[in-house]
């Protein structure tokens, strides 16, 4: 595995090692850390902190995407991440945007983002896959689903969806060293296919591109734990680092940056031999 995997300001060949994104959620009901981080001076302060933990990007978000969660409208959402995006930006650090709108992940790269995180693959508004294209920025494409449906094969399901991502981004000219797939841990899936989906990560390669996983402090754990949100960083890291053997995982998004900082260090001297 030789590629370039093009994340913006962030250049790195696939496969050289584990890279870490931070979640920075400026959100007052994000399941787990909703409001600590909405004025832009505690978002920079707790970006700083990941960056000096060791993260390689800081993934910033404006709408709660949690189940049960209050859609907002575009205008809303730039009203959060704007003002933190402008205090985050002198920093340095690559930075994504978590956003399915175009219009926001158009203003947030103006604001100093630079690649676009869309919860919903590029699929959910006609305009996205243009908008990354016109702006030449990466793209990350997660898996989703607007109900859980227990019948499925959701490894399937989640290829399918990807096939259809891949295609609307070629279609707009987006070349493949600026594609990240995410399979949506804990998206339209249920507990029982959350565990499918990490036990069956290998089949997702056949896309043959770097994926990104995000189980941080997610349901499932806290089901197998008896644990709340606060108290899964074990069970998170358990979790990711059982992913990285499956050869296809290049990022992981945490909200505790330095202890998987230390793991995936560990596990890339294990996995990426």
């Amino acid at each position: 595995m030789s590629a370039i995997l093009d994340l913006g300001p962030l250049k790195i060949e696939r496969g050289a090692r584990t890279l870490v994104m931070g979640i920075l959620n400026v959100t007052p009901d994000s399941f787990s850390d909703g409001g600590k981080f909405d004025a832009p001076a505690a978002a920079r302060a707790h970006a700083r902190a990941m960056l000096d933990g060791g993260a390689d990007i800081i993934d910033v978000g404006g709408e709660s995407t949690r189940p049960g969660s209050t859609p907002v409208s575009a205008e809303d959402e730039l009203a959060r991440v704007l003002p933190v995006l402008e205090a985050i930006a002198p920093l340095g650090a690559t930075i994504s945007i978590d956003t399915y709108k175009a219009d926001v992940a158009r203003r947030a790269i103006g604001a100093g983002a630079h690649i676009i995180n869309d919860v919903w693959g590029l699929q959910k508004d006609a305009a996205m896959a243009d908008t990354a294209a016109e702006l030449g920025v990466p793209v990350i494409m997660m898996h989703n689903r607007t109900a859980v449906d227990e019948s499925i094969d959701i490894v399937e399901d989640i290829n399918t969806f990807f096939a259809r991502s891949i295609a609307l981004a070629e279609q707009a000219g987006i070349p493949k060293s600026r594609m990240v797939l995410d399979p949506g841990i804990g998206f339209g899936k249920s507990i029982e296919q959350n565990l499918i989906v990490l036990n069956r990560l290998g089949e997702l390669g056949v896309h043959d591109l770097p994926v990104l996983m995000g189980t941080s402090r997610k349901r499932f754990i806290g089901h197998i734990l008896d644990a709340e949100a606060h108290d899964r960083l074990f069970g998170t890291i358990g979790s990711n680092i059982a992913t990285l053997g499956s050869g296809i995982v290049d990022i992981v998004r945490v909200h505790d940056v330095k202890p998987h900082v230390d793991a995936c260090r560990v596990a890339d001297a294990i996995f990426r031999r």
